[in-house]
């Protein structure tokens, strides 16, 4: 697991830092993006293993690069969790139509994310080891 990297999108610090914490003390490699249009940047050029995104971000919001990620070759495979305050019956729907693949409203559980996270990074292994 040492070498599974997480692109974690939030431009909220604080957020930021939390979600970075976790991750990196259950033993994931980050990197971090605080505007819509870095992500995007960082996911084509890193190739992560999963984004953690959020809706509410500067330049480009997170549902635009949701659907920029799920539409590009290079990037579709990548599982999206949209983590975000947006909870809305319309705003989960909205995550899901633009290919986010699961979505999570803050406030959130760091443990709950983190299985979360492992659950998508296991499904993804089983459907790389298959094809």
């Amino acid at each position: 697991m040492s070498q599974t990297k997480i692109l974690i999108v939030e431009d909220e610090k604080d957020v930021l830092e939390l979600i970075r914490y976790n991750l990196d003390k259950a033993g994931y490699v980050t990197e971090t993006a605080l505007t819509g249009q870095l992500a995007l940047d960082k996911a084509i050029d890193s190739k992560p293993d999963l984004i953690l995104l959020d809706i509410m971000l500067p330049e480009i919001d997170g549902l635009d690069v949701c659907y920029n990620l799920k539409t590009n070759i290079n990037t579709k495979s990548i599982p999206v969790i949209m983590l975000t305050a947006k909870s809305s019956e319309l705003d989960v729907m909205k995550g899901f139509e633009m290919g986010a693949d699961d979505y999570i409203t803050k406030p959130f559980s760091p443990r709950d994310l983190l299985v979360c996270i492992q659950a998508h990074l296991s499904r993804k292994n089983i459907e790389t080891k298959q094809h």
